[in-house]
């Protein structure tokens, strides 16, 4: 496989729930090796769901790719199963953290060691600590009792204990203080500057996200609406006015918008 080919891929693909309500219609975007990309949009616009389509989750929630094609690092992963996918090294950090909240911190990153079965890569919970010394100070801790930000912190901790090629990030801002959303995402652009490692970020909070992303996809109802390198999302007056609240429009224009937005759609 090519240096120069994405990472991962979405080719076209459709999802639907209950084999009735769809999802996902037409979607395709690409991670580019080593980059963080953004995938940006409101509150059901379908963000989750693709994650949940590339970590091979839909089934769970009674979804299915009905149509399209999926890449990891150029092989198909359509029928993959999870917990094979996160050995190959592509690791989902959910919305919600879903930590172990009954297991201490040492005993979170213990259980992904899992990810390592059948691999030469050994433990490396050092690694963890590094970026998050707040962790070390509390690995004997009962992870329940930690805060917002510190679940957040062990749920990417977990992902790098599994020696991950890819992390798909869904929320991590959510429910936390802007001084710590800065925090965090200031130590996920340095794992993935120092580590390598390629990331799908879902956000809804679209300034923090561009901040330290390459490229970023916005989505509206299930499909892709604009695209591009964050300094040219970054001077678009559509996403400076409708994503990251830059400038006011008057009630008529947000009416045109919205036309347009149909009419493209």
């Amino acid at each position: 496989m090519s240096d120069d080919a994405p990472i991962l891929e979405i080719n076209n693909i459709e999802v639907v729930y209950a084999k009735a309500i769809q999802a996902l219609r037409g979607l395709s975007l690409s991670v580019p090796r080593g980059k963080i990309v953004a995938l940006l949009g409101s509150n059901g616009a379908g963000k989750s769901t693709t994650l949940k389509a590339l970590s091979a989750l839909l089934p769970m929630e009674n979804g299915a790719v009905t149509d399209g094609r999926l890449l990891f690092d150029g092989q198909p992963i359509l029928q993959g199963d999870p917990h094979k996918l996160v050995r190959r090294g592509l690791f989902h950090v959910m919305e919600g953290r879903r930590i172990f909240a009954d297991l201490t911190v040492e005993e979170n990153l213990i259980a992904a060691t899992f990810a390592l079965t059948g691999r030469a890569e050994k433990p490396d919970f050092d690694i963890v600590y590094r970026y998050f010394p707040r962790l070390a100070e509390r690995r004997k801790g009962i992870a329940g009792y930690l805060s917002g930000g510190e679940q957040q912190m062990l749920a990417i901790g977990r992902a790098l204990v599994a020696k991950p090629r890819v992390i798909l990030l869904d929320e991590p801002s959510l429910g936390l203080a802007p001084k710590l959303v800065e925090e965090i995402f200031g130590i996920i652009a340095r794992i993935n500057a120092e580590e390598g490692v390629s990331m799908l970020l879902v956000e809804q909070n679209a300034a923090v996200a561009l901040s330290i992303a390459h490229h970023g996809y916005i989505m509206e109802t299930g499909k892709i609406v604009i695209d591009g390198p964050t300094e040219r999302l970054l001077k678009d007056r559509d996403v400076q006015e409708f994503y990251l609240g830059l400038a006011h429009k008057s009630y008529r224009d947000i009416k045109h918008y919205k036309r347009r937005k149909r009419w493209l759609s």
